[in-house]
Formats: C-alpha cells, structure tokens, sequence
C-alpha cells in the first residue's frame, strides 16, 4: 500500500466527503489501514468484530450461507463502500460473511473510535444512516425478486443491478461473473442459470465481448 496520509485517503471516500478539516482529522486520526488477501475473509457470518471497514481499492462480496453450506450473494462491493456498521449500531454479530474477492486495501475504525466520532458528526452519521437506507431497499428488491420473479426475471434484474455505463454509454458488467456466482445471487441451479444465460445471449439481450465484459442491452429491463 502506498505512503499516503490516512487524511488523504478518508479526503477519497464518499462517505467523509462533507466532513470539515477538524472532523476530517479526528476520523484520520482514528482509522488504520488494513490488506486483505484474495478470498481472505473479512468479517464471518454469527461472530462479530466491532470494526467499520471501508473500501479503498479492490472488491469483496457479502455472503450469506446455512448450515448445509448454500451460499447465496447479497452484494459485491467496491470503492467508496462500507460495511459492518450495522453491527457497530446494535452490538450484535454479523448477519452476512464479507469475503476479499481481490486483493483489497481498507480503511478500519473500530467500535470505540466509531462511537466517539458520531457526536461530533452529524454529517457521518446522517451519511451512514442514509447507506443503511439504500440497503434495506436492495434488501426489498432482492425479496421481491425472489418472491414474484421466475428465474428469467431473476437473472436479467441480477445482470442490470451489476452492470453500469460504459464510456459509451452503454450498460456494460465489466468484472468476470460466473455462471456460479449468479446462481449464488438468484437462488437457482448452475445448471438454470446457464440455460436461461444462453437464452438470453441466443435472443440478443445481452452480449460478451472479446476482452470477457458483458454488454447488457436496455429491453433486458422487460424481463427484470
């Protein structure tokens, strides 16, 4: 990791992005910079580590999985994001397992840090609070998804959730996703999965290029 200030890096992540200098450098002052190994575990689903983590490069992904060891994909996270802060809220074990997908630099502030920042950070805690919001909403739609939606719709609303606009504007899903790890995010058979994928690259709905991205086209949103 290079040499930079932790008040340059927190200087980079939206969620300190409207602290003033001093609120600024009282959260510098409190973070330590941490690297995950790819595939490292991060925080595990049922134990707790009173730490808030922050993305600075790389990728995890939330996990969630039951005794028989099924796993299911809650969400891949980039930059800028966070987690654990709902179990620095409520003091209870974590309810999905984080897991490096990269190699993966943070940013941790830990339960007491974390408590004494707050007071005087209204504006962190409204951004947090704001973040738990958009999450509950995801958690809706994932709901709603399995609960109304076929494995076609499934699938095509899981492609446009992980795909963003390209220099071209068009909607592009620029990391590799397996066949298997969208079977994790839609709660259906590899087998399914791949099945409806090659449907939907037969019928032109979406499309992998050369260098491995995948192009998502808008009538997808029929399906999703």
């Amino acid at each position: 990791m290079s040499m930079v200030s932790n008040l340059e890096l927190i200087r980079r992540v939206p969620l300190f992005a409207m602290l003033t200098a001093n609120q600024a450098e009282s959260v510098a002052d409190a973070v330590v910079k941490r690297r995950f190994r790819r595939g490292e575990i991060i925080v595990e689903q049922g134990q707790k580590t009173n730490t808030l983590f922050i993305i600075l490069t790389g990728r995890v992904r939330v996990i969630t999985s039951d005794k028989r060891g099924r796993e299911v994909i809650l969400a891949t996270l980039q930059p800028g994001d966070y987690f654990g802060e709902m179990s620095l809220i409520d003091n209870l074990a974590h309810s999905a397992t984080v897991r490096a997908e990269v190699q993966t630099d943070m940013l941790a502030l830990g339960r007491d840090e974390f408590a004494r920042c707050l007071p005087e950070n209204s504006t962190m805690a409204y951004a947090i609070m704001k973040g738990l919001v958009q999450r509950l909403r995801q958690a809706d739609r994932k709901i709603e998804s399995l609960a109304l939606l076929d494995v076609y719709g499934r699938v095509a609303r899981a492609l446009l959730e992980s795909a963003t606009p390209d220099r071209d504007g068009q909607l592009s899903i620029r990391t590799r996703l397996s066949r298997q790890d969208i079977a994790k995010m839609v709660g259906a058979s590899r087998e399914m999965v791949s099945r409806v994928m090659k449907d939907l690259e037969d019928r032109g709905f979406i499309e992998t290029r050369e260098d491995g991205t995948m192009l998502v086209k808008d009538r997808l949103t029929t399906l999703g």
